[in-house]
């Protein structure tokens, strides 16, 4: 899904390690060596028979150093990544003309349909090789290319689906505490990855969804682990705190008072 950028050094973009002197991991993974995710993903990237097609908003990458995308691209095959603030019917032609195989948008909208109860009551056939459509941003932004993307998803006859959320889990994320990426702003809330992967594991076929999700949350674990050793040993100074116009404004008459 879609969540707001978090600054930190270890979970720097590559672009902004690289500007300040540190060692990048040469073998792919884009980020610094000290933290390098190459051990953790595939050896090569996983085939699925779901279509992955991802619009991620423009800023999602550049200002979003802990973004789960390049490692999604790295970690499976048949992902296609586009950049923009809506879909178009020239963006791509990964999204064709209604057709048998359905395409799928995970967000969750009130009309959503919940992702596990569709593929128990769909039919096989009617849910072979599938297009599972994302959207990534902030919260905000989500939004945003959603309401600016509608018109061309309801020509598709896009099935809108969402993860099913159980507000009794303990922990930010809905599956499990330790793949928060950050603090999420409402319960049940998940990264990019994860969501894919728990997407994956209903859709693939049997047994081979357990697997690919698997293999995808090995990789955002080691991605979180590396964040929280960072997080517990950094010393972070005081937030100076804002004051308002106001205040100040009623701070200098009551100093003026007191001279005359």
């Amino acid at each position: 899904m879609a969540f707001d950028p978090v600054f930190s050094d270890d979970g720097d973009s590559a672009a902004a390690a690289a500007s300040r002197g540190r060692s990048i991991c040469p073998h792919g993974c884009g980020r610094p060596s000290r933290v390098c995710l190459c051990p953790h993903l595939p050896p090569s990237p996983i085939p699925t028979s779901t279509t992955v097609v991802i619009l991620h908003h423009p800023h999602a990458l550049r200002r979003n150093p802990l973004s789960t995308l390049p490692l999604l691209e790295r970690s499976l095959s048949n992902l296609h990544l586009l950049s923009g603030r809506r879909l178009l019917p020239s963006s791509t032609t990964l999204l064709p003309p209604p057709s048998p195989n359905a395409v799928l948008l995970l967000y969750p909208s009130p009309g959503a349909a919940d992702l596990a109860s569709w593929c128990r009551s769909t039919p096989p056939s009617a849910r072979a090789s599938p297009t599972l459509l994302l959207l990534d941003g902030t919260w905000r932004q989500a939004k945003e290319m959603h309401a600016a993307s509608l018109p061309f998803l309801s020509s598709l006859g896009v099935i809108p689906v969402a993860l099913p959320v159980d507000s009794g889990v303990d922990g930010d994320s809905m599956f499990e505490s330790e793949l928060v990426v950050k603090k999420e702003p409402h319960k049940g809330c998940m990264s990019t990855m994860e969501a894919v992967a728990r997407a994956l594991r209903l859709l693939e076929p049997e047994g081979k969804g357990e697997e690919i999700e698997e293999a995808m949350l090995g990789v955002l674990r080691a991605m979180v682990a590396f964040q929280a050793e960072h997080l517990q040993n950094r010393t972070v100074k005081p937030r100076v705190k804002m004051r308002k116009k106001k205040e100040l404004k009623r701070e200098d008459q009551h100093s003026n008072a007191r001279l005359m």
